[in-house]
């Protein structure tokens, strides 16, 4: 079956597993900005980022038979050093006309700080004068997660601008996803083979809140992680007996829905299976 991971961090994965997934049947991707394992520290390290995720990338994807799509963002690891973000910010708009390029993100918190909140707020008000671009948010892992998920929507609550249907929370788990859909947004599941949320997890997140605004992806990055983890998602519903139809909503409809509000998110020939998993 074919699926669309919206979540990837390619710039640190091989070859190689662009070629796996390709063969588990992704056709789309989409690659938010994020830390590279290290503190950039420069607005000229930024540039060269952004000029990797709108010219390399997408090249190195096509190779595979994948379309590569982009986010842009000051990442939340680096967002508390206001300095840094009073620089990068005004880099980001050069970018946005490029033809990858869907929106803002993954902006979010991580250590849920007033800077990080001020440099949240002032991407999402980046986003809303720039045509109101779709926003992929990450939330904070572990014991910070549901503090920074409320402060989060909070924030989004009180900007009267913000569009809920063209706002993805992201790494959501049982404790944030119902609130995340309460407020209209869509609850994206980030699966990992160690931390986050395991794909038996995820089905039985979906089992109880169903698949309307929810999308699963991989978020594979420089740490232990499986760049087809949705893969694993499609054997977990077929095992337990989910339709087809059920499936293809999840992995391939819902990421339609969502990134289709970009005009530049174009999918080549919608079918509906081709590799089988």
């Amino acid at each position: 079956m074919e699926y669309i991971d919206h979540h990837c961090h390619m710039t640190s994965r091989t070859t190689d597993d662009y070629e796996q997934m390709a063969l588990t049947g992704c056709r789309v991707l989409t690659e938010p900005a994020f830390w590279a394992g290290y503190d950039r520290g420069s607005v000229q390290a930024f540039a060269a980022y952004f000029e990797a995720l709108t010219d390399f990338e997408p090249k190195r994807a096509a190779k595979y038979g994948i379309q590569h799509y982009t986010w842009l963002s000051l990442n939340p690891k680096e967002a508390d050093d206001r300095a840094l973000a009073a620089d990068v910010l005004p880099l980001i708009p050069q970018y946005l006309d490029r033809p990858n390029v869907l929106g803002i993100g993954e902006i979010g918190l991580n250590r849920v700080t007033r800077n990080e909140v001020a440099t949240f707020e002032d991407q999402v008000d980046l986003a809303i004068r720039n045509d109101h671009l779709p926003i992929m948010i990450h939330t904070p892992h572990l014991e910070d997660k549901l503090k920074g998920t409320r402060v989060i929507l909070d924030s989004l609550a009180s900007e009267r601008r913000v569009r809920p249907e063209r706002v993805l929370v992201d790494h959501a788990e049982e404790h944030t996803l119902p609130a995340i859909k309460d407020g209209g947004y869509w609850a994206g599941l980030t699966l990992y083979p160690q931390t986050k949320v395991s794909p038996q997890r995820a089905v039985d997140m979906i089992e109880v809140f169903g698949t309307e605004r929810i999308l699963v992806a991989s978020a594979c990055d420089w740490g232990p992680s499986v760049p087809f983890a949705v893969a694993h998602v499609i054997r977990e519903m077929r095992r337990r007996g989910h339709p087809d139809s059920m499936i293809h909503r999840l992995v391939w409809e819902n990421p339609c829905e969502f990134l289709g509000q970009s005009p530049r998110f174009q999918v080549p020939g919608r079918a509906h299976a081709s590799l089988a998993v």
